[in-house]
Parts: structure tokens; sequence; C-alpha cells
């Protein structure tokens, strides 16, 4: 199992289980194009991969054998003895410790490689939060552009009809209401935040702003409104131009900003997926709420038994309670088998003083005979307050364990329930904020009419076009919140799959 295979298998397993959340195209750079990127690529997620295998490849170093030992020892002068010259010994010991001991062992590493894994996992969750986080804050920086470039365009159209009316006040001092209006076609405005192009722009008249005003969304950068009542438009002052052109400028300084924001958190994104910071980017020009069914209940019953913080908290208590059972069969006495082999050279008899009385009592058929002599080893445990000492310990880390997997899941319970909360109140506000920009959009489409006939100034225009504006950004990052709150939840839940190792 290589790191390409298991990162796709990843991979897989998410873009699968978070289809619902994946409504944004399946082209080269779509959201799911940048999510196995950032799953192939990401340096951090390769880190904890490789801890993961390291930690597999310590399973097999805890259930091995106790190497065996072997020790020598040469005469620089060999000792004379009865039946020859000892000139070396040679002793092979192999221990082996108390039944079980091997095994449990090989549990802790297992419930330890586990511990990786699920590290792993809470990383991959973490690395796909933050592309969903990521994505969401570009659409609603691209989605506030759009609103300053559509409101750009009805100032625009704005400006045209101040200078209209400004260079016919001489022979008219107001469009009269009944005069004619030529027709225009007129695109509604998207419900899910979304912007639909302008269009029926020709003339420069009420009904075309009208027009383009239920086609675009309007509004001015947030600022207050000028305080410039009383003033009547009927004579068509050149200081309402000059307004418009202030008010444009600031949308200008808006628009610049944005784009600077935008450049920036791309570089954040693409960081994320450990490319160039400079590398391009495609948003979407529709910004929607992620379609999503959240049940209090079975959610906490599948954060129970897949999140992954709450699995590293199992396995390690897992694995202390394996320690435990190795430090207690630790305790006990350990075995060795062994072998020694005695070299002996013969003994001169013309040099040996004793040789007759040697063969006298027939040592002299064994002069030069090697010797071999099989040994037992047994350690004795005697000193019992270490391993006592052992054996709490690891009672208590797991000990330990359980009350930590308690708190942090009473901690992950508690988000689920204020994510439902934020959840509740972003659909509430997103319905809201749909309803008063339909009613601005009404607004001002009569405010209007009415600056075009001389009914009204151009303080209330502005004002009703920068409520308008303010309505718009704030669905939008009602969306925007939304969406984040979903991931959210999912990373709670895991993205991942924990069965899924291949």
């Amino acid at each position: 199992m290589n790191l390409r295979n298991i990162i796709l298998s990843v991979s897989s397993a998410v873009i699968i289980l978070l289809s619902s959340l994946n409504a944004y195209g399946q082209g080269t750079d779509s959201l799911n194009h940048y999510l196995q990127a950032a799953i192939q690529n990401n340096e951090g997620i390769k880190a904890d991969y490789y801890s993961y295998k390291a930690a597999l490849d310590k399973i097999p170093q805890a259930g091995a054998w106790l190497d065996p030992t072997l020790e020598s020892g040469f005469y620089l002068s060999p000792m004379e003895l009865i039946g020859g010259k000892e000139i070396a010994n040679f002793s092979l010991m192999q221990m082996f410790s108390w039944p079980g001991t091997r095994k449990a062992a090989q549990t802790e590493m297992e419930h330890m490689a586990n511990m990786e894994f699920e590290k792993y996992r809470e990383s991959v969750n973490q690395l796909y939060f933050d592309v969903y986080d990521q994505w969401f804050k570009l659409n609603t920086l691209q989605q506030r552009l759009i609103n300053y470039k559509d409101n750009k365009e009805l100032l625009n159209i704005l400006e045209e009809l101040a200078l209209l009316k400004y260079s016919s006040s001489g022979s008219s001092s107001s469009y009269p209401a009944s005069s004619p209006r030529p027709s225009t076609s007129s695109a509604p405005v998207s419900s899910g935040g979304g912007m639909s192009g302008m269009t029926g722009m020709g003339g420069v008249n009420a009904s075309s702003v009208q027009s383009s005003s239920t086609s675009r969304v309007s509004g001015m950068g947030g600022s207050g409104s000028f305080s410039m009542g009383g003033m009547s438009s009927s004579s068509g002052g050149m200081s309402d131009v000059l307004r418009i052109k202030l008010e444009i400028a600031e949308l200008n300084s808006n628009i610049e900003t944005v784009l600077s924001e935008i450049n920036t958190e791309k570089a954040k994104f693409n960081t994320l997926l450990n490319r160039p910071i400079e590398s391009e980017v495609i948003l979407p020009d529709s910004f929607e709420i992620i379609p999503f069914h959240f049940d209090l209940n079975s959610s906490l019953q599948k954060v129970a038994s897949d999140n992954p913080m709450l699995g590293m908290i199992k396995e390690e208590g897992l694995a202390y309670k394996a320690k435990g059972e190795m430090d207690k069969k630790m305790s006990y006495p350990m075995f060795g088998i062994g072998l020694e082999y005695m070299l002996i050279g013969k003994s001169s008899s013309t040099m040996d003083p004793m040789s007759s009385m040697a063969a006298a009592v027939g040592t002299s058929s064994m002069n030069g005979m090697d010797m071999v002599m099989p040994m037992v080893s047994v350690t004795i445990p005697l000193y019992r307050g270490k391993y006592k000492a052992q054996q709490r310990e690891s009672m208590n880390r797991q000990q330990a364990t359980v009350s930590r997997f308690t708190d942090t899941y009473k901690q992950l319970e508690a988000e689920l329930v204020r994510s439902n909360h934020f959840l509740e109140d972003a659909v509430r506000k997103i319905q809201l904020y749909k309803e008063q920009t339909k009613l601005a959009t009404t607004t001002y489409d009569l405010i209007v009419q009415e600056y075009a006939s001389g009914k009204s100034d151009l303080s209330n225009v502005i004002q009703v076009q920068r409520q308008l504006l303010d309505y718009r950004l704030k669905e939008i990052e009602s969306i925007a919140s939304y969406n984040t709150m979903v991931a959210a939840i999912q990373k709670i839940l895991s993205f991942t799959d924990k069965n899924n190792r291949k």
C-alpha cells in the first residue's frame, strides 16, 4: 500500500460521503478538483501518513523474540586440565519472556498505530474543512465584487440621468410622470444570491434605470448616506452629478480593496493545495446554500463511533490497557536455554608430570576432547516495587483516557448543539435578507421613477441603493456562514471513513 493509493482512496471516500457538499460542478477547476489536489499534495498530510506507516512497522518489532546472546573467551595461555588444555569457551543463550508478554506488547503497538491513523484522519478532516472554509471566503468576496461592479453600472446610468436632467433644466423643470417610457428587457434577480446580467440599458431615462435596477444588485460600499435632504431635484442641479461621481469614486476604491483581498485569500487557498501562490483559482458566478439535513441524535451517535479525536483517545486507552497486561507479565520470571562449548587441546605427556597418574585413573582417553554443556537460565524479578509502579502507571493513564474521552465527547456534543443553532439562525437571516432585498428592489424602482419625475431628490435614491446593497451583502455573508457551519459539522462527524485504510 503506497502513499498515492491510500491518499486516492481516502479522497474517494470523502467525495462519496460529501456529495451533498460538492454542488459546484465536476470540472477541472471545481471544488472537487481542489479537494483532491489538497489531499494529494499537502505536505502536512504526507507527514502524518508517514508517521502512521512508521507506527505500523513497530508492531513486528514489539512481537519479536529477544535476540540470543553469544559469549566467547580465549586464554592467552591455555589452562592445563587433567584431560587436556582449555583453549576457549563459547556460550550461546536464548531468553524467553513469560507466555503472553510478546502478544501484549504487539497489541500495544497495534493500538499506538491506530492512534497514528486517527491522527492522520483528523489531519485530513482539518485540511478538508480549511479548503471549504477558504473556498467560501473566496466566494463571498467574489459575490461582493459582483455586487460592487453591478452597482457601479447602475450609478453610471444614474449619472447619465442626472446629466440629462441638468441639461434639460432650462427647457423643462422635470420629466412629467405621464411621459412615455420605452420598453426594455429586464432579468430577475436570482433568489440564491447569484447576479444576472444587465440588459436593456440603451436609453437614459427612468424606464431604463428601473429595468437595470431589477436585473442587477445595487448599492455603495455600506457607508452612511449624505444628509442633504430638502434639495429639490426638479432643477437637475450639477451637484447631483458630482455626488454621484463621489459615490462612483468610493465604489472604485471598494472594488480595488476587494480585488486585493481576493488575491490574498487565493494565496492562502493555494498554500493549502501546496502549489504556487500565484496559481489561478476559478470561482463560480453564483453562490448557493448547501443542501443539508441535520439530525442531532443520529449525529451524536455517529460522533461517538467515527470522530477521529475520540478514536485517538479510545486507541490510547486500549494501548495503556495492553501495556498494563505486558507490565504484569514482565513481573514474572524469564527463562533461558543455552549451550556452552569448551575448546580443549591435547596435553603433552612429556610436559605433564601428572600424566602417569592420569593414565592410571583412565583419563588419557579424554585428552583433548572438547566439552559441551547445556544450560538453563531463569531471571528472578526480586525487586517488585518497580513492576507494581509500572502497573499502577498504566492503570492510571488508562483511567485518564476514560475521563478525557467523556470530556471530549461532551465538548463535541455542545459544539453540535451550537452548530445546529447557528444553522437555524443562518436560515432565518437568509430568508429575512431575501425578503428585505425584494422590498428594497421595489422601493428602489419607485424612488428612481420619483427622482426622474422630480418628486424625490438624489439623497433618497442613494440611501435606498445603499440599503439594497447592504441586504445583498448580508445575504451573501449568511449563506457563507451557513455553508461554513455545514462543513464544520461534517468535520465533527468526520469526512473520512475510519475503516478505509487501503
